[in-house]
């Protein structure tokens, strides 16, 4: 009987023990549920957060990659600005005289001079007792082609260079008086109309031939500026078959080397082209 009233009173107490620490331990489940709970919803707030917040960052980095790319095309545009005013500076500094085609098209008046002429060194002068001046911007470019053409073992000279307006009258008037006025066109351009007013046009020739003499176009040293003087920026004004003048074998002109080595290359003359495309050379004659 005893054994048995034991017996129920430990069960009781396990019971009571068991139900009393269930319940704590329920109690601390539903506590650590409600935390748990908590940093799920914190987890989920921040995740969102995060996720917004990558958004936005996603959105910034689009919005700083246009703009870096806006900035990079302004400063392309400026460098392109910039380019463009030195070419229009360039441009605007350059006599637009040095390529237009004066032969019986364009005229020069009388008070036409280059900006400034160099007097050519007698070295390179058929009569070493002239003075014989040149455009001083090209007078480089005629220095160099006769040291080169006479660096071969030629004997390349000028004869005539720069002449004035008043100087051109005097010469055609002489020419006229002496071969008539027929013939004197032929060769000879009125005051205004000739070349050599522009200072980058001159007359070649050796010690042995002479002073504008046919004879040249026999000669090495026309051989040799047939083939290299498009090299310095020079081209033959009157070639066989021109409708201006006589051919000249003498008369060679400075255009700059990109318009001689065009003409060179396509084997056509100055005067073959439109004006508006030689003037298109003008801001790299003197390059």
């Amino acid at each position: 009987m005893k054994s048995g009233v034991v017996y129920i009173s430990i069960t009781l107490i396990f019971l009571s023990c068991i139900t009393y620490f269930g319940f704590q331990y329920y109690e601390k489940s539903v506590a650590l549920k409600e935390v748990l709970s908590q940093y799920d919803y914190q987890d989920s707030f921040f995740s969102k957060k995060i996720d917004r917040l990558n958004i936005e960052k996603g959105n910034l980095e689009e919005a700083l990659s246009y703009i870096q790319k806006d900035v990079l095309l302004l400063q392309n545009k400026i460098v392109e600005l910039g380019g463009t005013v030195n070419f229009y500076e360039k441009l605007k500094s350059l006599d637009p005289q040095l390529l237009q085609k004066y032969s019986k098209v364009y005229f020069l008046n009388e008070n036409y001079k280059p900006s400034k002429l160099s007097t050519i060194d007698p070295k390179y002068l058929f009569d070493k007792k002239k003075i014989i001046q040149a455009h001083d911007s090209m007078y480089a470019h005629l220095r160099n082609m006769l040291d080169s053409a006479n660096s071969k073992g030629l004997n390349l000279l000028i004869s005539s260079g720069y002449r004035s307006f008043e100087t051109q009258t005097k010469l055609k008037t002489t020419y006229t008086v002496i071969y008539g006025s027929t013939k004197a066109n032929s060769f000879s351009a009125d005051q205004g109309y000739s070349e050599h007013q522009l200072g980058t046009a001159f007359d070649f020739t050796t010690s042995k031939t002479g002073d504008l003499s046919i004879k040249f176009e026999s000669t090495p040293e026309f051989k040799w500026l047939i083939e290299n003087v498009h090299i310095h920026g020079f081209v033959l004004s009157y070639p066989k078959g021109n409708k201006y003048y006589v051919y000249e074998p003498w008369h060679w002109r400075f255009v700059g080397r990109d318009l001689a080595t065009k003409l060179y290359s396509e084997k056509k003359n100055l005067y073959d082209l439109d004006q508006r495309e030689i003037d298109g050379y003008l801001i790299s004659i003197f390059n």
